[in-house]
């Protein structure tokens, strides 16, 4: 056992270097794409997509604030983007309930495929 939890560690070490250099190299690609104005790249025998998404934040206390109902904080105990959205979609509460409690963040994602 002591041999897997030792296995365990290194994994998690090199993990921790991979991501590292991950996101190193994520963001010398994506830096290197806004400077030079694209969006799609073709490198070598590599295609680059970079591609702009906007995720919903949800501020704890405005939304608080804006469903002061126990009934539905009942439901969820920190905001949850996807139950939020169920029941945006459901009808259950309104957009313009928890709009003050809402912001948009932009991702940038990196896509790397080989031709």
């Amino acid at each position: 056992m002591e041999n897997k939890v030792r296995r365990y560690y290194q994994l998690k070490q090199k993990q921790k270097e991979i991501e590292g250099e991950l996101s190193d190299l994520r963001n010398d690609i994506t830096n290197h794409c806004a400077q030079q104005g694209m969006a799609d790249w073709e490198i070598g025998s590599y295609r680059v997509k970079v591609v702009q998404q906007h995720r919903k934040e949800y501020d704890h206390t405005k939304l608080y604030d804006a469903l002061p109902d126990p009934q539905l904080w009942r439901l969820f105990s920190k905001p949850d983007t996807a139950k939020l959205a169920s029941l945006l979609k459901l009808k259950v509460i309104a957009e313009e309930q928890i709009k003050e409690a809402v912001s948009l963040k932009t991702v940038t994602l990196l896509q790397v495929d080989k031709k």
